[in-house]
């Protein structure tokens, strides 16, 4: 039986830190669909609640891979998977920021004017089983240390931009036709605005995978 060296150790115990966090940000996200859809305000504290021990992942990950640099000097795959999840968590964190977000718009409660028919043409529902599924499969690609479905993840963010585009001529359409709802009209473009951030931020997780896997920068490219 082989034995796992310490800094083999370290490594994966790093990497099950973020995987943790990985996870529970996933979770973040569903819960924030179901809190806005149900208005739960329960629901919306307990994200707002969990958001502590997410920033409390993205500075102990930090610090651990800072630690294991600086002990270890890290070279070529290795390195680049450090660097790779430095960068993961603080995306995740900010993910989850929007996810917050999402659950203070939920307990501020001033906003349910706005028909169920206009949530529906908006696609939110869609806009949020979209992100959650770049966040999974994303995960799923830095498991498996596959890239092959990267292409289809980035695809995807293509699909919530069009749904954020649209989402503005929706609502500035029914917002004429009802001026009495301007305020929460806005509130909720800004929240459709979170959910198109963290279309982004799955791309950016997508990019720092391909990095650490392939040896390839995909930022600002084509």
């Amino acid at each position: 039986m082989k034995l796992i060296e310490p800094i083999e150790n370290e490594l994966n115990s790093l990497k099950d830190e973020v995987n943790t966090m990985w996870k529970l940000v996933i979770s973040q996200l569903e819960k924030a669909k179901q809190s806005f859809f149900k208005n739960d305000f329960d629901l919306a504290r307990e994200i707002i609640s969990r958001e502590k021990r997410i920033d409390a992942f993205e500075l102990k990950i930090e610090s651990d891979a800072e630690n294991y640099i600086a002990l270890y000097n890290p070279k070529a795959i290795d390195l680049r998977l450090i660097l790779s999840l430095i960068k993961i968590s603080s995306t995740l964190e900010r993910i989850s920021d929007f996810a917050e977000g999402i659950a203070r718009h939920v307990i501020e409660g001033d906003c349910k004017q706005l028909s169920p028919q206009v949530i529906e043409e908006l696609k939110i529902e869609t806009m949020f089983d979209v992100l959650k599924t770049m966040l999974t499969s994303s995960f799923s690609a830095l498991e498996s240390e596959n890239t092959k479905i990267t292409g289809k993840i980035l695809a995807m963010d293509d699909d919530v931009d069009v749904i954020y585009r649209n989402s503005i001529d929706i609502l500035t359409k029914h917002l004429q036709a009802n001026p009495d709802l301007i305020r929460c009209g806005l509130k909720l473009c800004l929240l459709i605005r979170k959910l198109e951030r963290i279309g982004d931020h799955c791309s950016n997780i997508v990019e720092d995978i391909v990095f650490y896997i392939d040896a390839k920068v995909l930022k600002h490219g084509s």
